[in-house]
């Protein structure tokens, strides 16, 4: 369990499949807690071993599954809405995902929504964020010659005083600067959608089977090595795109920024530590339990995130799993400019 809580300071670019360990630090968690019950039913002097591991463990623990209570935000606060919308044409029970977002997005009424896969469809009814909001801006990530584009949008009550993507080799994914007036303050807002998995629905299927028992022990191998052959290479893929943005955080400190979208990776990788640096994450200062953000096919982990410089303080962040028109729910949170 220590070992996979550590496993996020490993660069994917040099340990490939080491580096993908944060995907199961759940399970080592469920197992160490199981172990800590049996230590006190049959040897209760050994307890202190898988309490020594929780202590060890404990920053990957928190950023896993942080608690805290419930507080309201101050009079002022920025509310800050980041969701991946599936391209508005996910789920079955949505006949119209579109206006189902649009309503839900109406309803919450944030002061800034980051949009990931921000592109209507032809089949899909055209949305006039026009009408929610005085600002908005969406920049395609690749040619919209197919259906299978990507975009990502900003949809803001406050001024876009000028917006720059971050250069990083992708085809089809990328991340964009925009520059807010918010009062006095340029704000910067970097909304991303790092490289995906690249795991068709077939993969999918196969890894739903294995995880239920569903397979033999051979073919249980040969899938595993499989998966993780895909997962580490578009896991070293958004390593690089990791460190880009953080360089790019970093040239401009002098700006409040506000991080945040779909990372496509788990709470604990290298992806999520790198962009991290020098920032709060918004979910572990002030969200509750798991927050699990993606939601198909038994990969059930929290890959969107909102992060903020040291400019704001965060509260009650969240991730909305009541908002099921995409295979991602919303995730929210309040900031304070300090």
């Amino acid at each position: 369990m220590v070992l996979v809580a550590y496993s996020d300071r490993l660069n994917p670019a040099d340990y490939p499949v080491l580096a993908c360990a944060g995907m199961v630090f759940p399970f080592f968690l469920v197992a160490n807690l199981i172990i800590l019950m049996l230590w006190l039913i049959v040897k209760w002097r050994r307890i202190w071993i898988p309490i020594v591991g929780f202590v060890l463990a404990f920053p990957a623990i928190r950023t896993y599954l942080p608690l805290h209570f419930h507080s309201e935000p101050p009079q002022g606060s920025i509310k800050v809405l980041s969701y991946n919308v599936d391209l508005y044409l996910m789920n079955k029970e949505f006949p119209h995902p579109e206006d189902s977002i649009f309503e839900y997005l109406r309803h919450q009424n944030a002061d800034i929504v980051c949009l990931q896969e921000d592109v209507i469809q032809p089949s899909s009814n055209p949305i006039d964020y026009s009408s929610l909001y005085p600002y908005n801006d969406t920049v395609h990530l690749n040619k919209p010659t197919t259906l299978n584009i990507n975009a990502v949008g900003i949809h803001t009550r406050y001024p876009i005083v000028r917006k720059e993507r971050i250069e990083y080799k992708s085809d089809a994914n990328g991340s964009v600067a925009f520059f807010l007036q918010i009062g006095n303050d340029t704000v910067m807002v970097i909304n991303n959608h790092l490289e995906s998995t690249h795991l068709s629905e077939s993969d999918r299927e196969r890894y739903n089977s294995m995880i239920r028992g569903g397979m033999n022990r051979e073919d249980t191998q040969a899938e595993t090595k499989k998966l993780l052959d895909k997962l580490s290479t578009a896991m070293i893929q958004r390593a690089s795109q990791a460190d880009a943005i953080h360089q790019y955080i970093e040239h401009h400190r002098h700006y409040p920024a506000i991080i945040c979208g779909d990372f496509n990776d788990t709470p604990i990788s290298y992806v999520r530590r790198t962009i991290a640096k020098g920032l709060t994450d918004c979910y572990v200062e002030s969200g509750n339990g798991v927050g699990v953000s993606y939601n198909q096919k038994g990969f059930y982990f929290r890959i969107d995130q909102i992060m903020c410089s040291n400019h704001f303080e965060p509260y009650n962040c969240y991730v909305d799993d009541k908002m099921k028109a995409s295979d991602h729910y919303p995730i929210v949170c309040w900031l304070m400019k300090k």
